[in-house]
């Protein structure tokens, strides 16, 4: 895993000059890359590639980048890794074209000579963002992997230039622009808590979405395509004719092939176990793959409702896996707040990105690669969100949506905790039942399929534009959860964490097959009467003991509204009466400060809220 940066001027320019611009951008990506540092230019075409290195496959100095073809035609500088690599160099020889060095990039170069960009992606088993350049044709290709789960931003400048990095320090680092804020783009990431693709926080800064490719040449405007698209995806793709146990063996042999595809480094690999359903099944997978081998990683948190470190343990044991538990201080997470802009590189409010740096870090002092259950709720049908479309709404919408929004109107006006502290003594009860029955208020609110799914993943519910989308319910939030919330927020949550600390980490719940496998199967044999995810939970059952992960969903977040009431109520006081706030007039200041006393009274959570202004506040101090 590594950095990418780079320029491309379309004109010629003198070389030592591009070089030293490349390789400034590349040094704004070092965290990224601490193995090695690379650039290369072509300055007759006004072109550089910068990258940073973090050695997993071929340590030697054969992998080293920006790298060339054998035939010398393209130069890549590329982040990621190709599962399959080894399967694709045959395939190459096969064709007469073998490949030079030990590294999965030699293969993507040779795979792009043999069979031309476009097709050779669709061949890919891998994460990956990549710069190429054609010498012949004299053409720059960026190009994102089909799920979004490398980062790639690009922009085109006034005169024409393009400038590219994995993140958007290094497009600053270049020099010779002057990014402003996208106002419209600070008002997205109000709602969603994330900048959703293509959008950054600068006005003219696109990120490429996943599946992305643009073509690049020396005159005209840059042509952009989709590669690979989940929402096309998931709506051709006609339910397969399985029942339970063949649908269970299906997901159970695809994750196991996924994940022993993803333990090849040269390395040494873990993974994160939370103790749900998504983690647990892919560090079974990886203790059969690797027997005696397998390292798990937890964080552990003081809050029972927030802890599972307990659950964790328990299914590491029973799997026969090195177990490794960091129990983080309130204290320890607190002072983390602090370094959250500069870490996530824009304005971004997943709390649960406060554990997911300390988990990274955990990880980071043992091993340097880490396999993740990312994706497994997005596939699977594992969100709330997912039970209420599959299960709920087709009743709830043949009620009057006046009643309707009445009754949502009146679980609303009680705040969670005080529900919370009603319900909580009642048998088989949530443990934060508020924070449910606010969720249906929601959905009970909601004029249709579209907007319930709108109010659910943003803060003040308003309706976002999509594409076209399939028409079963539940296939239909898990695409557009696929096709938005999974990469925008959940996978650049993982990316900025990990790769602040030189962490890879893989999602085998993410490779092509399971996309596949996922939206092929019926949507009754995901959500059934006993929740989400039934198929994951069936297949994980051929391994471990339902007891020990059927139980309710806790989530890997902390306790954001009661810390601003507590140890974080200083630290917020001054981000809403920061001057950057009021300058900036990205928020309405008096709105802000009306939610704030209504939060701190404990009238109403606005939790969620308040935290996409302070990291909004943050993020601009942190720039000042």
């Amino acid at each position: 895993m590594c950095g990418i940066a780079g320029l491309f001027l379309r004109r010629p320019g003198a070389e030592d000059a591009l070089l030293a611009r490349a390789a400034a951008m590349g040094a704004a990506l070092a965290h990224r890359g601490p193995d090695g540092a690379g650039a290369w230019a072509d300055g007759e075409a006004g072109v550089a590639l910068a990258h940073r290195r973090l050695a997993i496959i071929d340590l030697s100095p054969g992998g080293a980048q920006p790298m060339a073809s054998s035939c010398g035609r393209y130069v890549v500088s590329y982040n990621g890794e190709i599962y399959n690599y080894r399967a694709l160099r045959a395939e190459l020889a096969a064709c007469g074209r073998p490949v030079q060095g030990e590294s999965d990039t030699a293969v993507l170069l040779e795979a792009v000579a043999q069979w031309g960009v476009a097709a050779a992606l669709p061949r890919l088993d891998a994460m990956f963002a990549f710069a190429l350049w054609d010498r012949a044709e004299r053409v720059l290709w960026l190009a994102r992997d089909h799920a979004g789960i490398k980062p790639l931003a690009w922009t085109v400048l006034a005169d024409g230039s393009v400038l590219f990095g994995s993140e958007l320090r290094a497009l600053e680092a270049a020099g010779g622009w002057s990014p402003e804020i996208d106002a419209e783009s600070v008002a997205a990431y109000l709602r969603h808590g994330c900048i959703p693709a293509p959008r950054t926080v600068f006005r003219g800064v696109r990120k490429l979405p996943p599946g992305g490719l643009v073509r690049i040449g020396m005159a005209g405007a840059p042509e952009e395509r989709r590669w690979f698209d989940v929402l096309a995806l998931a709506r051709e793709t006609v339910p397969a004719r399985l029942t339970p146990a063949e649908a269970a063996a299906a997901v159970d042999a695809a994750l196991a092939e996924s994940v022993r595809a993803q333990l090849v480094a040269d390395v040494p690999v873990g993974a994160f176990l939370s103790g749900g359903i998504d983690s647990s099944s892919v560090v079974a997978a990886m203790a059969r793959a690797s027997p005696g081998a397998a390292h798990a990683f937890t964080i552990g948190f003081d809050d029972p409702a927030y802890d599972e470190s307990e659950d964790a343990a328990r299914i590491a044991g029973a799997l026969g896996v090195r177990h490794t538990v960091l129990r983080a201080t309130e204290a320890e997470a607190v002072a983390l707040v602090d370094e959250l802009p500069r870490v996530y590189d824009e304005p971004f409010a997943d709390s649960s990105q406060i554990p997911t740096l300390l988990l990274a870090r955990l990880t980071r002092a043992h091993v340097t690669v880490a396999l993740s259950g990312d994706g497994g709720d997005e596939l699977f049908g594992g969100y709330r969100r997912h039970v209420l479309a599959a299960r709920l709404w087709p009743r709830l919408a043949r009620v009057p949506l006046p009643l309707r929004r009445a009754l949502a109107g009146a679980i609303g006006a009680v705040p969670p905790g005080w529900w919370d502290a009603v319900l909580r003594p009642l048998p088989r009860t949530p443990r934060r039942p508020g924070e449910t029955l606010h969720k249906l208020a929601t959905v009970l609110a909601s004029r249709d399929l579209d907007a319930a799914y709108a109010r659910l993943t943003t803060t003040d519910g308003v309706v976002s534009p999509h594409g076209e989308t399939p028409g079963d319910p539940l296939t239909r939030f898990r695409a557009l959860d696929a096709a938005g919330y999974l990469h925008d927020d959940v996978l650049t949550k993982v990316d900025r964490a990990s790769m602040n600390v030189a962490l890879e980490v893989r999602v085998p719940m993410l490779s092509p097959a399971m996309m596949r496998l996922a939206f092929s199967l019926p949507p009754d044999l995901l959500v059934r009467a006993d929740g989400g995810k039934a198929v994951l939970r069936d297949a994980l059952a051929r391994h471990l003991p339902r007891p020990l992960f059927e139980r309710e969903k806790t989530g890997f977040s902390f306790p954001v509204g009661a810390w601003l009431r507590g140890p974080l109520r200083g630290w917020a006081e001054d981000r809403l009466a920061s001057r950057r706030l009021r300058e900036s007039g990205l928020v309405d200041a008096a709105r802000a400060a009306r939610l704030w006393q209504e939060h701190r009274a404990g009238r109403r959570d606005h939790a969620a809220a308040l935290w996409a202004v302070l990291m909004l506040v943050a993020w601009l101090e942190a720039r000042a």
